[in-house]
This record gives C-alpha cells, sequence and structure tokens, in this order.
C-alpha cells in the first residue's frame, strides 16, 4: 500500500522530500552537504514535534481512520502466540468483523477478542468495513462466556465507526445483541480489559467494551457518535465535523480527565502506523500491567469494581460549548 500524507502532514513530507534530494546530491556528486543535511534534519525533527504535539481532536480522529494503522488481527500477532481462532455464534454465521480466540500473553492464556477492519476494498467488504453484525456481538459474547468457563481474562480491542446500521441488522435485532452484552460483560467473572486501537464508535464500540480497565490508544477516538453524524444531527451539514469532533471531547486526553477512559497507551511520533512492533510493545505493557493489579482481585471484587466503574461516569454539561 503506498503511503497515504494526511493534510496536516504535508509540512512534513516536503522537508522530508528535500532532505532525501540533498542526500541523493551529496551521494551522486561527491559534495559535502552535511550542513544542509543537518539542518534540514533538525527542522524536519522539530516541525514532526510541532506539528504532532498539538494535533486538533479532528486530526487525532483522522490518524485514528488512517488505512495503514495497525488493527486487531496485526496487534494479536505482534503481542501474542498461539492466537487459536474461533467462527460463529452457534445462531446464524460467522461475522468476519469480529474476530476472537484464545491467546497466550507472556505464556499466559487469556481470551482475544476485537473488531477487524479490511485493507483493501476486497477485504473490507469481507469485514464489512468494522462495523459487526448482531452475530458479531453474540459471538463475541460467547467466546468472552469461554473464557469465563476456562477462568481466563479477556483482552478485547476496539476499532470501529459503530455496529452496522443497515436492514439485515435490524432484521437480526442488532439493539438486543449489543443489550446482552452489556448486561452479560458486566457479570464476566474474569478480569476483563478493553483497549480503544482506532475508532471507537457509538454502541459499536461498547458491545465490546465493558472492562474493568478501558486504556485508548494516543490516537484513537472514544465517543457516543462519529463527528460526521453529530454534525448532520446539530448543524445539518456534515462539513461541521471539525467542530463537532472538539465538542465531543472525543479524544484520550479528554477523556481521561473525564474518567471515561483508565489510561492512555502512548504511540510512535506521527501514529502507530510508524512503527508497528513499538506500538504494540506499548499496548503489551499496558495490559500487562493492569490485568497484575486485576488478578489480584477476588472474583466478587472484579464484578463490583467493574460495575461501579461504569457507575461513576456521570459527567454532563448543557451543551453550551457547542
Amino acid at each position: 500500500m503506498a503511503d497515504i500524507t494526511l493534510e496536516f502532514e504535508k509540512p512534513i513530507v516536503e522537508l522530508e522530500k528535500k532532505l532525501e534530494e540533498w542526500k541523493n546530491l551529496s551521494q551522486s556528486n561527491n559534495i559535502d552537504a552535511s550542513d544542509e543535511i543537518t539542518a534540514l534534519s533538525e527542522k524536519l525533527e522539530h516541525t514532526k514535534k510541532e506539528i504532532y504535539s498539538k494535533m486538533t481532536p479532528w486530526q487525532r480522529v483522522q490518524l485514528a481512520r488512517h488505512p495503514q494503522r495497525p488493527y486487531t488481527l496485526d496487534y494479536i500477532n505482534e503481542v501474542f502466540t498461539d492466537f487459536l481462532e474461533f467462527h460463529g455464534d452457534r445462531r446464524y454465521r460467522d461475522d468476519a468483523a469480529i474476530v476472537g480466540g484464545f491467546a497466550k500473553l507472556e505464556g499466559q492464556k487469556v481470551m482475544v477478542v476485537g473488531t477487524q477492519k479490511g485493507r483493501d476494498t476486497k477485504e473490507n467488504v469481507y469485514r464489512n468495513f468494522g462495523c459487526p453484525h448482531p452475530e458479531g456481538y453474540r459471538k463475541a459474547l460467547r467466546l468472552m462466556q469461554m473464557a469465563e468457563k476456562a477462568n481466563v481474562p479477556v483482552i478485547t480491542f476496539i476499532d470501529t465507526p459503530g455496529a452496522f446500521p443497515g436492514v439485515a441488522s435490524e432484521e437480526r435485532h442488532i439493539g438486543e445483541a449489543i443489550a446482552v452484552n452489556l448486561r452479560e460483560m458486566f457479570d464476566l467473572k474474569v478480569p476483563v480489559i478493553c483497549v480503544v486501537i482506532g475508532e471507537g464508535g457509538s454502541g459499536g464500540a461498547l458491545g465490546i467494551g465493558v472492562g474493568n480497565k478501558v486504556l485508548i490508544m494516543e490516537n484513537s477516538y472514544y465517543s457516543v457518535i462519529t463527528p460526521e453524524g453529530c454534525a448532520a444531527i446539530l448543524w445539518n451539514d456534515r462539513a461541521y465535523s471539525e467542530k463537532a469532533a472538539k465538542a465531543l471531547k472525543l479524544s484520550a486526553t479528554d477523556l481521561l480527565g473525564l474518567g471515561i477512559v483508565d489510561g492512555v497507551v502512548t504511540e510512535p511520533l506521527g501514529g502507530a502506523h510508524r512503527d508497528y512492533a513499538n506500538a504494540a510493545n506499548e499496548i503489551k505493557k499496558s495490559v500487562l500491567s493492569n490485568l497484575k493489579d486485576l488478578q489480584k482481585m477476588s472474583t466478587e471484587q472484579l464484578v463490583e469494581q467493574r460495575y461501579q466503574r461504569f457507575r461513576g461516569i456521570e459527567f454532563f454539561n448543557d451543551g453550551s460549548e457547542v
């Protein structure tokens, strides 16, 4: 896949091209251009830090949707070993928008469940663009209940703009499927850690997002609605998506401050797609650290802590900032 440049990243790309030109000129003509190369390298690093440290919520949404960003299966391959994937909800069919199965994390058995997008058109159609049908949530619940029987922790990876909103989903009761997941996840007798790795959109994300700990990657978002959907409802115009993204307080830092998430996972400069291995290692460290704390708790404490965690989310405002 060719490198994709977002609009706000263009100054960085221009400097990278200039730097490459100077390096090629120096090599092909045997010219000492070390001063120019050093100056450009320093300017490039400064520009990167300046741009990526001051991103707006809308720019972070764009990074969360970056087509080269690591998806659930990428992290499963990097973080876990001995992954054994399970299929089907035992009621209707398999939903490729949600993947899951048993795996090992540093030798410890866990159940991994997550939403999965595709890299190209063919795979996106197969994965339904990461938008699960009801059978996807029922499969996820089946796997989490298997984990409970096996007494192993559950790790979920969230990356979806939302559950599939089509007629087929309604016919098979998407609302009921998500609602049952919410109810049953609250009662799981094992530790549950949820990680938002890209998009965390609406009930589609929450359907596998009821955990003792909810983590979010630095350039991910988690919101009751997408910025485009919010803009269409409030202003009847998706052109206001950037304004909506700011009003929704959907960035990792905002969510941490509001107590919606419990921790922010650091990403490589420029986003997780710049360095899969580094991004996966940060997730691994965060999951292991939180899992260690949760495993000190009794079954009753785990269930109560999960319940109280979500009962404690009570922030609201009157909409005056919109």
